[in-house]
C-alpha cells in the first residue's frame, strides 16, 4: 500500500514536469515581451519629450479602448471552439478575418474623422488626420492581427509557436525604437507613427506567413458566436475605460510628475500580472474541454488554478516591491514619485489575478453572459468610484479605490461562479434521472 502511494506520487509529479515547463515558456515569454515593452516605453518618453509623449500616451490609450471593439470578441471564440473540435478552425477563422477587417475599417474611419479635433501631431491639417490615421491602422488592426495568430496557436495548443509571435512581436518594437530614436533622432509622434506602422506590417506579414499551414479560412460568420463574442469583449471595452479614467482624473487635478509616475507604476502593475496571465494562457484550452459538458466538471481544475494563480501573484507583487528602486535608472530620475507609487500599487496583482481565474473558467466554459455581468458592471462602479476617488483626493484616493474594486471584484466573481456550479451540477444530476 506505502509503496502503491509512493508510486502514485511520483507519477503525479511527473505528470506535473510537461506543464511546469509550459508555464515556464509561456510565462518567460510574456516576461520577455512585457521587459521590452519597458524598454519602448522608456525610450519614447526619453527622446520624444514631455509634450509629444503626452500625445502619444492619450492616442494609444484610446486605441486600447478600440482594440477590444475591433473583432467583436471573435478571438476567444476561435481558441474555445477549436481547442474542443479542430475542424471548426477554418469557419473561425473565416468568422474572424470578416468581424476584424469589417470592425475595423468603422473604427478607424471614425477615429480619423474625430481624433485630429482633439490633438494635432502636425500644423498640416492632411498630415494630422494621417499620422492619426496611421497609429489607428497600427495600434488597432494590425495588433488585433498578430494578436489573432498568437490567439490562432493557443486553440491549437501549440504554446512554442504563441510565444515565438509574443516574444518577437516585443523585441521588434524595442528595435524599431531603438533605431528610430537613438539611430536617426525622431522626436515627434508623427515621425513616429511611420515607423511604427513599418514595423507592425513586418511582423503581421510574418505571423500571417506562420499560421498559413494551418489551413485557410471559409468566409462566414458562426452566427450563434456573434453573441458569446459581445459578451467577451464588451467587459474588455467597459475595462479599458476604467483604467483610463482614474489617469483621466487624476492629470486634471495634479501635477504632470505624478501623473507620469502614476502612468509608469500602472504599467508596472501589468507587467507583473503577465506572470498569472501566463498561467491563465497556457490553462484555457484544457478548461474549454474540462467544461464541455457543465462547468461543475472543471471545479476540481479550477480550484487548483487558483492556489497556483495566487501563488504567483503574491511572487510577482513580492519581486516588483524589491526591484522598484532601480526603476528611476531606466526611466528617469524625473519620475521623483515613481518608486513609492509602483510599491503602492504592486500587491494589487494578487487580487486582480484571483477573480481573473474565476472570469476564465466562466469564459473557457461558454458563460459570456454571466462573465460579461460581472466584468461589465465592476468596470462601469469601478470608473465611478475611480473618478470619484481620485478628484476628492488625488493620488490617496486613487489607491484606495483600486484596491477597493479589485476586492469586490474577488467577491462578485466567485459566487456568480458557485451559482453557475450549482446550477450545472443540479442539470446533469436531472439528466442522469
Amino acid at each position: 500500500m506505502a509503496q502503491d502511494s509512493i508510486n502514485e506520487t511520483r507519477s503525479g509529479l511527473r505528470s506535473l514536469v510537461p506543464m511546469a515547463l509550459s508555464y515556464a515558456a509561456s510565462g518567460g515569454s510574456l516576461v520577455i515581451g512585457a521587459a521590452a515593452q519597458l524598454v519602448t516605453f522608456a525610450i519614447l518618453a526619453r527622446w520624444l519629450g514631455v509634450h509629444e509623449f503626452s500625445l502619444f500616451v492619450a492616442i494609444t490609450a484610446i486605441a486600447n479602448i478600440a482594440v477590444h471593439v475591433c473583432g467583436l470578441g471573435a478571438m476567444e471564440c476561435l481558441v474555445r471552439r477549436v481547442a474542443r473540435d479542430r475542424a471548426m478552425y477554418p469557419a473561425m477563422l473565416g468568422h474572424n478575418v470578416i468581424l476584424t477587417a469589417a470592425s475595423g475599417v468603422v473604427l478607424v474611419l471614425a477615429g480619423a474623422a474625430i481624433l485630429p479635433l482633439f490633438f494635432t501631431l502636425s500644423p498640416d491639417p492632411a498630415t494630422n488626420v494621417a499620422a492619426i490615421s496611421l497609429m489607428l491602422v497600427t495600434n488597432v488592426v494590425l495588433v488585433r492581427v498578430i494578436v489573432l495568430s498568437e490567439q490562432i496557436f493557443i486553440a491549437h495548443s501549440d504554446f512554442a509557436s504563441a510565444n515565438k509571435v509574443v516574444v518577437g512581436f516585443a523585441l521588434a518594437r524595442t528595435a524599431a525604437a531603438a533605431l528610430a530614436c537613438v539611430g536617426f533622432g525622431v522626436a515627434t509622434v508623427a515621425a513616429w507613427a511611420v515607423w511604427q506602422f513599418a514595423v507592425h506590417v513586418l511582423v503581421a506579414l510574418a505571423c500571417l506567413a506562420a499560421v498559413r499551414p494551418l489551413g485557410r479560412p471559409i468566409f462566414r460568420i458562426v452566427g450563434e458566436e456573434l453573441p458569446q463574442g459581445l459578451y467577451f469583449s464588451i467587459p474588455f471595452i467597459l475595462r479599458a475605460v476604467r483604467q483610463n479614467t482614474d489617469l483621466l482624473v487624476l492629470s486634471l487635478v495634479s501635477t504632470a510628475e505624478i501623473v507620469s509616475s502614476y502612468s509608469v507604476a500602472r504599467r508596472m502593475l501589468e507587467s507583473s500580472y503577465l506572470a498569472v496571465e501566463a498561467l491563465n494562457r497556457l490553462l484555457y484550452p484544457g478548461s474549454a474541454r474540462a467544461s464541455a459538458e457543465g462547468l461543475h466538471n472543471a471545479v476540481g481544475r479550477v480550484r487548483k488554478i487558483l492556489i497556483a494563480a495566487t501563488a504567483i501573484g503574491i511572487a510577482a507583487a513580492l519581486a516588483l516591491f524589491v526591484l522598484a528602486p532601480l526603476l528611476p535608472y531606466i526611466f528617469g530620475h524625473d519620475y521623483v514619485s515613481l518608486v513609492s507609487f509602483v510599491r503602492i500599487l504592486c500587491w494589487v496583482v494578487v487580487p486582480l489575478g484571483m477573480w481573473a481565474v474565476a472570469m476564465e473558467a466562466l469564459g473557457a466554459s461558454g458563460h459570456q453572459k454571466q462573465r460579461a455581468a460581472v466584468m461589465g458592471t465592476g468596470s462601469l462602479a469601478g470608473a465611478a468610484l475611480a473618478a470619484w476617488a481620485t478628484w476628492y483626493a488625488p493620488p490617496t484616493g486613487t489607491f484606495i479605490s483600486f484596491y477597493v474594486i479589485e476586492f469586490v471584484m474577488v467577491i462578485a466573481s466567485w459566487a456568480v461562479f458557485a451559482q453557475i456550479v450549482r446550477r450545472d451540477r443540479a442539470l446533469a444530476e436531472r439528466g442522469k434521472e
